[in-house]
């Protein structure tokens, strides 16, 4: 499989990653940061997987079951055909909680004819680090390791165990399940509570789906991007994960491989600022929870990132053992980032407060903590926002005065002083208001370059960075201020490689980058649908919605040359910034209707 071919299936608990072929790849139970039990995306000998297929005259199609979670694969030679429904189960209990247990459901389907399959299961418990040895119990079969630490998996099925294991080639005649779990069941599951369970998550997914508003153009993306973006939230602490695997790499057979399983408080704070604005306001409540849970003193400086527990410690090690998807070393588990500096987190976050104060501000519980947390930014941003950091991309070497940095910091300001407004802290407004305009001139004077008539990455510097496109959105600056257009024609000119866009050009500790960064491009489109180019706009966005995989999900970077998805999957950057255009565009249309209706 040369591009990443897969689907997700989730619970807001865990997730997995299936292929387009059938093959269960990437799981970690019990939770997404957990080890895996499948890592066959990982190494395709040692990792583990749990297969299931047909004979070679069978044709094979995938999609979701409309607006879910569910991943339907049928399977077909014309008479014979069955399907299998992937699903993690998530509904709504009696007793006003979730049921999301760490378990996968694989539901056979059955259509017509005889159809024959086999299945290879094959799970790699702890990262397939000892040897994983499968027995087959009365009731279910059992995976267990002990080498490096002790774990055990569960797999119930209503075919034949000994046959299961053997990879037998099996008739199927009616419906049959496989359900993997964590822990053993108390009660024995049967057919019947596999599809009752299928048909539960079904209606939690419609019922989400269903509260999403209706847009006139791009509405099926939006959806699937929403859903997306749901799967990746963890519920029992409200973190958003920026994607649901580690260690894929930016560029096949470099080192840019990291662990994503976490919670970046940039990308979080915009997936709930997206997700707010498609109406999902319990998704930002539990995320503002988590932030006010993780800053206890008032002085306490943000991490950039945080584990999904609220963890504070992200140790990075290397899994010297696997191969690397596509042979792309090392294999990273937990992200040396947390430690670093970076001032723009502060912006971000006052901006989704400033957000949800604005939008249900007679349904905050937590306006007091809110208030504190904005004098607590302020007072941190004060002292700091003069300061180098390392940039939204994480770079690892020297610090600099990233412009993005410093509108975010200006940003922190205008919406602290925006909050104050809101709670009626008048004398707050003045002091702050003196310091967001220092900010504002300190930015214009010294990220502004006249030799190239642009915004440039950091101050001094002349190298163009996609980051700065973002200065409109958050209100720095003016879509038609001949600044930001300038910029913008600059970036096109300089960052653009047949519609895709670097994040910058100059070297980074790794070299140059050679991989579209997919979020920048979303970024460009936005903008240039912003200055009045919306026809080109449109046109560029049609063209990359083309580069998404055959479920139309995204990674983090496109390879330019062949366009095949590269980074970690599903990447929560590249779809809150795909609905955020859809939505433009599709805005855009409405008003041309009404416009039309009333001529």
């Amino acid at each position: 499989m040369d591009n990443l071919d897969y689907g997700i299936i989730g619970n807001c608990r865990s997730a997995a990653l299936i292929s387009k072929n059938g093959s269960l790849d990437w799981c970690c139970l019990p939770q997404f940061d957990s080890t895996s039990i499948f890592a066959k995306l990982l190494d395709e000998k040692k990792g583990g997987s749990f297969e299931i297929t047909a004979g070679p005259d069978y044709e094979i199609h995938q999609k979701y079951h409309n607006n879910t979670a569910i991943l339907v694969t049928r399977y077909s030679d014309g008479e014979n055909t069955f399907e299998v429904h992937d699903f993690m189960p998530r509904y709504y209990k009696l007793t006003g909680k979730y049921n999301a247990p760490p378990e996968i459901v694989r539901y056979i389907k059955y259509i017509s004819g005889r159809p024959k399959l086999t299945v290879f299961y094959d799970p790699k418990l702890e990262y397939a680090q000892g040897q994983t040895t499968n027995h087959a119990k009365t009731n279910f079969i059992v995976s267990l390791t002990s080498k490096k630490k002790f774990d055990t998996l569960f797999l119930y099925t209503s075919f034949n165990k000994i046959e299961v294991l053997n990879g037998s080639e099996m008739t199927l005649k009616e419906d049959g399940f496989f359900l993997i779990c964590y822990n053993e069941k108390i009660l024995k599951p049967t057919t019947e509570k596999m599809s009752l369970e299928l048909e539960r998550t079904k209606t939690y997914w419609l019922d989400w789906a269903d509260r999403t508003p209706t847009y006139r153009q791009f509405n099926k993306e939006i959806v699937r991007s929403a859903i997306t973006l749901k799967m990746l939230t963890y519920d029992k602490t409200g973190a958003v994960l920026a994607a649901a695997t580690t260690s894929l790499p930016e560029t096949i057979g470099e080192v840019r491989n990291w662990d994503y399983r976490f919670c970046w408080i940039r990308d979080a704070s915009m997936v709930i600022k997206v997700v707010s604005e498609l109406g999902h306001k319990n998704s930002a409540r539990r995320y503002l929870q988590f932030i006010i849970d993780l800053m206890p003193d008032k002085d306490e400086k943000l991490q950039i990132m945080y584990g999904i527990n609220k963890e504070k410690n992200l140790t990075e090690k290397t899994l010297d053992h696997l191969d690397g998807y596509k042979g792309s070393k090392p294999v990273r588990i937990g992200n040396a980032a947390y430690k670093q500096k970076q001032n723009d987190i502060y912006g971000i976050l006052m901006d989704v407060i400033y957000e949800q104060l604005a939008k249900f501000s007679n349904d905050i519980e937590n306006g007091e903590e809110l208030w504190s947390i904005t004098k607590g930014i302020v007072w941190i941003v004060s002292k700091h926002w003069r300061e180098p950091d390392k940039g939204i991309w994480e770079f690892r070497g020297e610090d600099r005065h990233f412009t993005f940095s410093k509108v975010l910091c200006w940003v922190a300001m205008d919406r602290a002083i925006k909050v104050a407004k809101i709670f009626g802290k008048t004398r707050k407004i003045e002091k702050w208001t003196a310091l967001e305009q220092e900010m504002k001139e300190d930015i214009h004077e010294n990220a502004w370059n006249s030799n190239i008539n642009a915004f440039v990455q950091s101050y001094g510097s002349e190298y163009l960075d996609a980051s700065v496109l973002l200065m409109e959105s958050y209100g720095f600056i003016h879509a038609k201020d001949p600044k930001f257009v300038s910029t913008v024609k600059a970036i096109e000119d300089n960052l653009s490689n047949d519609g895709l866009l670097y994040r910058y050009k100059n070297e980074d500790d790794f070299g140059l980058p050679s991989s579209s960064f997919t979020i920048c491009t979303f970024w460009f489109i936005n903008s240039l649908f912003k200055i009045g180019e919306e026809e080109k706009a449109l046109a560029h966005f049609e063209r990359l919605l083309g580069y998404s995989n055959h479920l139309g999900l995204f990674s983090e970077d496109i390879d330019f040359k062949t366009k095949r998805l590269l980074g970690n999957f599903p990447q929560a950057y590249s779809h809150l910034a795909l609905i955020e255009c859809a939505i433009n565009f599709s805005r855009k249309k409405s008003e041309e209707k009404i416009l039309e209706s009333i001529g």
